[in-house]
């Protein structure tokens, strides 16, 4: 059963990391920003529950404001960026807050943060907050603001011939990829206790590329696809194949990129279904 717990719980949380990097590469940046601000809002909750005594509701809205802060600070510099130089800020990000917390022993630096309180009905707080985004994500895909970034997407140049703004596109994706990445880290600290830098690292990039190109990088819906078997499963093996976790992975964005560059979901199959039900309905 606590196997069961955690892995439930997990694929919340990879869910909605799995979010936050799928919104920037709507615009056709690969972002890895919302790690780094994973990272700072599962340290900020350490500090502000074991420290200060908050109550979790007021670290949850303040973990989702420090996200969007970050990530909106951020994207007003880069919402119209080459992807590569996007992938960079993204990358740099997360060696800056690596280092920053490793030095810092306030955080535990190298040796990880831990004695975080436990918070009471953590499956139900999880699945609530992946409720509620998962409706802000589907209301997203179905708006207009989706079709302008689909079309940057494909071409920017033609984007801006049709008056798309891609900075104002890009700095919206960007923002509400920090929220997600904001509360995935309340959550994250919040079940595990206990913090270590290198969880923040690789393993997660790693991690995040899976879900999002195998499950499929043109729908909301790839995600929640991959992962639960991507994210959650690995919980569930045995510590041997875990330890092999990444050369799977890899294998597996491999052979998708190379027989199904769209991943298992595309968005093709999500409208082909919903005008299924339409016209059944």
């Amino acid at each position: 059963m606590i196997l069961l717990y955690y892995f439930l719980v997990f694929t919340a949380i990879y869910i909605l990391m799995g979010w936050s990097v799928y919104l920037p590469y709507r615009v056709g940046h690969l972002h890895f920003l919302p790690i780094s601000i994973m990272a700072i809002c599962a340290y900020f909750t350490g500090i502000a529950s074991r420290e200060w005594n908050w109550p979790f509701l007021i670290i949850v809205v303040t973990g989702i404001c420090i996200g969007l802060i970050i990530s909106y600070g951020i994207s007003l510099l880069i919402g119209d960026a080459p992807g590569f130089a996007v992938v960079i800020v993204g990358l740099t990000s997360m060696f800056i807050v690596k280092t920053v917390i490793e030095n810092w022993d306030w955080l535990g630096g190298s040796i990880g943060f831990f004695n975080i309180p436990s918070v009471r009905y953590m499956i139900f707080w999880a699945y609530l907050f992946l409720l509620i985004m998962g409706y802000l994500m589907f209301l997203i895909e179905g708006s207009q603001i989706a079709l302008k970034a689909s079309v940057i997407f494909d071409d920017k140049k033609l984007a801006s011939s049709l008056g798309v703004q891609s900075k104002k596109i890009g700095l919206f994706f960007h923002s509400f990829s920090g929220i997600l990445a904001g509360l995935s880290g309340v959550l994250y600290a919040s079940l595990i206790g206990g913090l270590a830098i290198d969880f923040f690292g690789f393993g997660i990039v790693g991690t995040l590329m899976a879900i999002l190109f195998v499950g499929g990088y043109t729908s909301m819906w790839g995600v929640v696809l991959a992962a639960p078997l991507l994210g959650g499963i690995p919980i569930l093996l045995p510590d041997i194949l875990v330890a092999w976790k990444q050369v799977i992975y890899g294998g597996l964005l491999i052979t998708i990129i190379c027989f199904r560059p769209e991943g298992l979901i595309t968005r093709k199959q999500v409208f082909a279904l919903r005008n299924h039900f339409k016209r059944k309905y």
